[in-house]
This record gives structure tokens, C-alpha cells and sequence, in this order.
């Protein structure tokens, strides 16, 4: 029996039961579209992980006030030292480090005229711009120069102009942050959401010693670096803390550097898909025994013709080659319509919801297919055994 004879009976015996191929071909399709789907969904999430991270800047050193970490008492660490504007000038000095900036934050009723509007307000220096690659619509950022210089400028964000000045040209104006007065320099482009940080089109800037003195503090929020070189990460993290350690006299601070968190982020999610592409192959289990029970009916259907074969010396691998066939091709089938129905159904996610980065990843193409062919050859080979194990004249008698 050549390979197009063993092709010809396989597809034979599935035209004779249309109806019942149909269903195990939907069954392994549903559960290849579901791998599919939901891998893209896991691996949208990563790839939307990354994109706020980058959106954060590059080669990011971030300096936390308060010691993180797990003693044999409280599993948190008490602050010993405000984390200063003078930490801040040390820190801008070390060579690593490209650039800078202290942050202060509070939230404020921003008024103009008649009009007023809660939103948070970050006392920062020029440097924020770069490091969060910020990019504006109108006017400038804040001015550059010495951190500890005062003034009154604000750069607004783009929902927080837009609902002040309500068309008017918001440059120039004067609007008040409760006993101050600030003069408008600049307002963002829209941002949007960002889910690892401030919304920026909600918040305002002004020069962070000005901050201070309003909201009446004496210890920054945070410290952001950016560092020259990528390579140099892990030793500007370590500049960070010796520096930071002896100023403080303790190790009293956190630092975290971006490509650590982003490396947290995409390790829990690849965990998370793997798990989701876990949860859909069990879809694929259901449609293997549906496979199976279609052969098991087609063998006993057919033990005439498995007789008529074997009395005429077929031997008994080519019996088991010829159902084994049906069984793979019933699943191929099903993993081709899975594939076009994933791809279609991802196609379809990216379209209505373009802002996420929803994106089927090649392994889990190359996964869907081996399952689909496993899934053949692993539920048929014991309805296959069966049929090389009749006896031919008991098949033939039975006709």
C-alpha cells in the first residue's frame, strides 16, 4: 500500500462521515484558536510592559527614601534620613550618571479666575524632561540652573490646560496653587495613561525647591538618574548606594534600576502566558478524545475492510499506518482552521483596541502545531492498534 493509497483510504473514510469529521476538526481548531489567543494576550501585556518602560526614559536609576527589606521583625525598613536636595547635588557629580532630578510631589487645587481643578503637582528640575523624554506642545519645560533656585513658573499637562484656560491661549497666564502665584511657561503634548506612573496630562510642574516650601517639606519623594552607559548599570547602582551610605551614615535608601523591574515585569508575564497556554491545551485533550471515539467507530465500521486487507497480506504496520493517517489528518485540519481562526481573532483584537500591542509569538505558532499533530497521532495510534489486532476471518465473517 504506496503512501497516495494510504492518503486515499484515510480521506475515503472521512468523506463517508462528514459530520462527524467536522466536529473533531472544530474541536481541535477551538482549542489551537484558544492557545493562540490567549498567548497573544500574554504576550501583548509584556510588549505593553516594555513600551512604558520606555516611555519612562533609558537606563533608569530611580532612589527611594526608607530601606526595603525583609528582617527577623517587620519586613520593612524604617527612614533614617530625608533623602535632601543636597543628596540630589551629590548624586548629579557622580560620573556615571548622565543626569538628574529631584522629585517632590502633593496634591493642589490649581485655579484660574473662576475655575478650579485638584491635581498632583511635581517640584522637579529641568533635567525631567530628558530623563522622562518628555515632549511639549506649547512653550518650554522648566528653565535650567541651580536645583535650589526658586521661581514661579508651571508646565502644565495637556487635560489639566485644556480644562483651565477652556480655549484660551493658557502661555503667560497666571494661575494660583493655593497661596502661590505661577506664570505658565509650558504645556505638555497628550501622553495618556501610563500605568507604571503619574497620568501626566492630570499633573503640573514647578521648580522643586518652590514645591518644598508650598508643600511645606523637607524630604524629596524620589530621585531619577539616567545613566551614560547600559553596560555600567549595575555599577552606578552600587556608586548610588556608597555615596548615599556615607552621606546618611546607614544604608536608609532603596534604589532600583529600570532594566531589574522591566526583567521582573516580563518574567512574570512569559510565566503567566505559559500558564494560560497551559489552561487552553487542555481544550486540545477534549478534542484528542473526541478523535479517538471517531476512530474507535470507524474501526468498527470497517472491520470488513480491515479483514479483506489483512487476507490479502496487508501487513499489520500499514493498517495501523492508514488509521494512524486519519487521525492526522483530522487533526492537521483542525490545527489549520486553529491557526486561521487565531490569527483572524488576534487580527480582529488589534484593530478594535490598536493601543495594545497584542502579537501571536512564533513558538506559540510552532506549539499549536506540534500539539495538533501529537494530538493525532497520540489519541488514533490505540484505535489503530485495535484494527491491526482483528482477526481477518473473524472481520470478514462479521461483514
Amino acid at each position: 500500500m504506496a503512501f497516495l493509497d494510504l492518503l486515499g483510504f484515510a480521506l475515503g473514510a472521512l468523506r463517508g462521515h462528514r459530520l462527524r469529521t467536522a466536529l473533531s476538526v472544530t474541536g481541535v481548531a477551538i482549542g489551537i484558536t484558544a492557545v493562540l489567543a490567549l498567548t497573544a494576550l500574554g504576550e501583548g501585556a509584556r510588549r505593553y510592559i516594555v513600551d512604558e518602560f520606555a516611555t519612562l526614559g533609558s537606563n533608569l536609576v530611580i532612589v527611594l527614601p526608607g530601606k526595603v527589606e525583609t528582617t527577623g521583625g517587620m519586613p520593612f525598613g524604617g527612614v533614617t534620613h530625608d533623602l535632601t536636595l543636597e543628596d540630589h547635588s551629590a548624586l548629579a557629580r557622580l560620573g556615571r550618571l548622565a543626569r538628574t532630578a529631584p522629585i517632590a510631589v502633593a496634591t493642589e487645587t490649581l485655579r484660574f479666575q473662576d475655575l478650579g481643578r485638584s491635581v498632583p503637582i511635581l517640584g522637579t528640575t529641568a533635567e525631567y524632561q530628558e530623563i522622562r523624554r518628555l515632549r511639549l506642545a506649547l512653550g518650554a519645560f522648566l528653565p535650567s540652573g541651580d536645583p535650589d533656585r526658586s521661581g514661579t513658573e508651571i508646565v502644565l499637562g495637556a487635560k489639566v490646560a485644556r480644562e483651565l484656560f477652556r480655549g484660551e491661549h493658557p502661555l503667560g497666564q497666571v494661575v494660583r496653587a493655593g497661596p502661590a502665584r505661577f506664570r505658565v511657561v509650558g504645556v505638555l503634548a497628550p501622553r495618556g495613561l501610563s500605568m507604571l506612573g503619574f497620568d501626566l496630562d492630570e499633573a503640573a510642574f514647578i521648580p522643586v525647591r518652590t514645591a518644598m516650601r508650598l508643600f511645606n517639606r523637607t524630604s524629596l519623594f524620589r530621585i531619577v538618574a539616567e545613566v551614560r552607559i547600559f553596560a555600567e548599570m549595575d555599577q552606578a547602582k552600587a556608586d548610588v548606594l556608597a555615596l548615599l551610605k556615607d552621606r546618611h551614615r546607614a544604608e536608609d535608601v532603596t534604589v532600583y534600576t529600570q532594566d531589574a523591574m522591566l526583567a521582573s515585569f516580563s518574567a512574570i508575564l512569559r510565566a503567566l502566558t505559559l500558564s494560560l497556554a497551559g489552561i487552553a491545551s487542555v481544550s486540545l485533550v477534549v478534542a484528542g478524545v473526541g478523535i479517538m471515539n471517531v476512530m474507535l467507530v470507524s474501526v468498527t465500521e470497517r472491520r470488513a475492510e480491515i479483514g479483506l486487507l489483512k487476507a490479502l497480506g496487508a501487513p499489520a504496520p500499514r493498517i495501523l499506518l492508514a488509521f494512524l493517517a486519519e487521525a492526522v489528518i483530522l487533526a492537521a485540519l483542525g490545527g489549520a482552521a486553529g491557526l486561521a481562526a487565531g490569527a483572524a481573532g488576534v487580527g480582529l483584537l488589534a484593530f478594535v483596541y490598536p493601543e495594545f500591542p497584542v502579537a501571536i509569538p512564533l513558538w506559540a505558532v510552532g506549539a499549536a502545531v506540534s500539539l495538533s499533530f501529537f494530538v493525532g497521532v497520540g489519541f488514533g495510534v490505540w484505535p489503530a492498534r485495535r484494527a491491526t489486532q482483528l482477526d481477518p476471518v473473524a472481520a470478514l465473517a462479521r461483514r
